[in-house]
């Protein structure tokens, strides 16, 4: 299993566009920070066949230290998550 940093994906953008790669990275760049202001206003983004970027809001509870047992509290927070869309999993699975 291969992993792709930003560097890998920024390459592969310009690749395949035909465009320099300081194109590429200024795309790729454009998108993040993007898709990062959308969640941040509590927004979401779906890409049609990709996935969905969104926010979810994760209630307080009750935790346990593994090393001493003590309960702690862990309070409510917000999370980013991506659900794959059909296209994605479709993809995936090799269908």
């Amino acid at each position: 299993m291969k992993l792709v940093n930003k560097a890998d994906l920024v390459t592969a953008v310009a690749k395949k566009a035909g465009i320099s790669k300081g194109d590429a990275a200024k795309v790729v760049d454009a998108v993040f920070d993007t898709v990062q202001e959308e969640l941040q206003r509590g927004g979401k983004v779906a890409v049609v066949g990709f996935g969905t970027f969104e926010v979810v809001r994760r209630g307080a509870r009750k935790a346990r230290n593994i090393r001493t047992g003590e309960q702690i509290d862990v309070p409510a927070r917000a999370v980013p998550v991506f659900r794959p869309g059909k296209g994605l999993k479709a993809a995936v699975a090799g269908k």
